[in-house]
């Protein structure tokens, strides 16, 4: 069960949700602190990411957790507004640049790829008070950004995420107000900060292509999440049509113009377009890209990376009302098969991961994938040993194999038994599954990457959801990192390059 020579095993952090020192060393303030000091339980209990896991006076505390699994890559993100406080050129942070020029030498240093994510929904509040991602003056903000980041660190950073998961970022922030500035605009803010995301990373590929690729010789993606979409009802021709339409709304939406043609699928135009009409709008609510922009936009990837939590089943629902929203343009409804075991708000379903796999190489001409995301979260407190983590996955492997998934699928659960604190099976499933997928469907997937290095603040959630690797004691002004038992049958994954030491 090795995988492929040369497979990269990654985890990943976000600054805002790591770094704390929300206004040290000339910082300026981004969104989330903005939206975080604003109260108003928004965010569970009222917590912020002012100081999270200190992650910027405790690098060298993070580094001892990334040598102790054995990462051959670490992805995280840098602060824009670390860098520059008030989005501009205008003004450059050095503290900001030496900070993110530590962690990437010392990467190096210890033999650890960087992955690098430009953006990753921390956007300096000086922006947002211009219109955010709902201005296309956004646009040419980005791509100085980037050509900043990439002129900076680009002669040792080889692998960038520009946006990460630019589809949740527009529907949360844009379309339902959960995310800052957190005003909701229903059916037209999520497509018009869509737009500009999709521009804003077009122009910074070509930015990279230009000016930098020759030289630097790196790659430059944006993230997508994705949640594999299954009909309802497998026999009935309208919830498949859903289903399908379902996928072309929340992946395709990004990855076609990208990857395909510089447009979006034609079954969201022509949705959302009826829609419209019916609701008596004079055109679209979706923007339209000029064929200038088409060309731009085409073929400005040079990986897909994709992050996978989980999946969800598809029901065709008429818009019988004509309501403003993108699931009321798509006519879906989406929900769990009731026999799924669920954490938090990830069900555990495997199987998924493969699919998706599958769907992104038929669908974009058998691309390299990177998984930059994938995990599974504990309720605070959360034990040290996974248990309560653990039992979600022992049941659903239990069920999983009643079909017998294979010999070597049988012998991990059979050397997993209940009273052992036995690692997270859901992600020793999903590996197995990646493995099938790169073995029996070809999948050209190089590097997985668990979210997340350590416990930290999780949005909305706040901190009352762990998804760490590593425990973080957010008690204690030191923040102590300790390591889950995950973190240390993961760490086995990575020096085995696969499941032998679970075999």
């Amino acid at each position: 069960m090795a995988f492929p020579v040369g497979f990269g095993w990654a985890a990943a952090t976000a600054a805002y949700q790591v770094e704390g020192g929300w206004d040290a060393d000339g910082k300026g303030p981004c969104v989330w602190d903005t939206f975080t000091h604003q109260g108003g339980e928004r965010v569970f209990k009222n917590q912020t990411g002012d100081v999270a896991c200190g992650s910027y006076t405790l690098w060298e505390e993070d580094l001892k957790c990334i040598k102790q699994l054995g990462l051959t890559h670490y992805r995280f993100s840098l602060s824009w507004s670390r860098l520059l406080p008030d989005g501009t050129t205008g003004f450059i942070n050095q503290k900001g640049i030496d900070y993110y020029n530590k962690i990437i030498d010392d990467l190096l240093k210890n033999g650890v790829t960087p992955i690098v994510t430009l953006y990753h929904f921390d956007l300096p509040q000086a922006l947002e008070d211009r219109g955010g991602w709902l201005s296309e003056s956004i646009i040419e903000s980005f791509d100085k950004y980037a050509q900043f980041c990439f002129s900076t660190f680009g002669d040792r950073v080889k692998q960038w995420i520009t946006i990460n998961e630019a589809n949740v970022l527009s529907v949360m922030a844009y379309e339902l107000g959960m995310f800052p500035p957190g005003i909701p605009h229903f059916g037209t803010g999520g497509y018009q900060a869509a737009h500009n995301l999709i521009k804003a990373h077009a122009r910074s590929w070509h930015s990279y292509d230009s000016l930098f690729r020759k030289q630097q010789k790196g790659m430059v993606s944006l993230s997508l999440f994705a949640v594999w979409l299954e009909p309802a009802d497998p026999n009935s021709v309208s919830d498949q049509e859903a289903a399908k339409r379902a996928i072309k709304f929340h992946l395709d939406f990004f990855a076609k113009p990208i990857f395909i043609d510089g447009d979006y699928p034609e079954v969201v135009k022509s949705q959302i377009a009826s829609m419209s009409q019916k609701q008596g709008y004079p055109s679209s609510r979706l923007p339209e890209f000029a064929e200038e922009e088409k060309k731009m936009i085409k073929g400005t990837a040079d990986f897909f990376a994709v992050q996978y939590y989980t999946t969800r089943l598809i029901k065709y629902q008429e818009n019988k009302k004509g309501e403003l929203g993108i699931l009321q343009d798509a006519e879906i409804e989406f929900f769990p098969d009731p026999s799924w075991k669920n954490v938090d708000w990830i069900y555990v379903v495997p199987w998924g991961v493969r699919k998706l796999l599958k769907y992104i190489k038929d669908t974009y001409n058998n691309p390299v994938i990177y998984i930059t995301e994938n995990g599974f979260p504990q309720s605070d407190p959360a034990p040290l040993d996974d248990t309560q983590r653990w039992e979600h996955f022992r049941q659903t492997f239990q069920e999983l194999f009643k079909d017998s998934f294979r010999e070597d699928s049988i012998m991990i659960f059979k050397n997993c038994p209940r009273r052992e604190p036995c690692w997270n099976i859901q992600v020793i499933r999903g590996i197995l599954e990646l493995k099938q997928a790169i073995q029996l469907d070809k999948v050209n997937l190089q590097v997985y990457c668990a979210w997340s290095l350590l416990d930290n603040f999780e949005w909305n959630q706040g901190y009352s959801s762990r998804f760490g690797l590593f425990h973080v004691d957010f008690e204690d002004p030191a923040r102590p990192r300790v390591p889950y038992t995950s973190a240390k049958e993961y760490a086995k994954i990575i020096r085995n390059n696969g499941l032998e030491a679970h075999l």
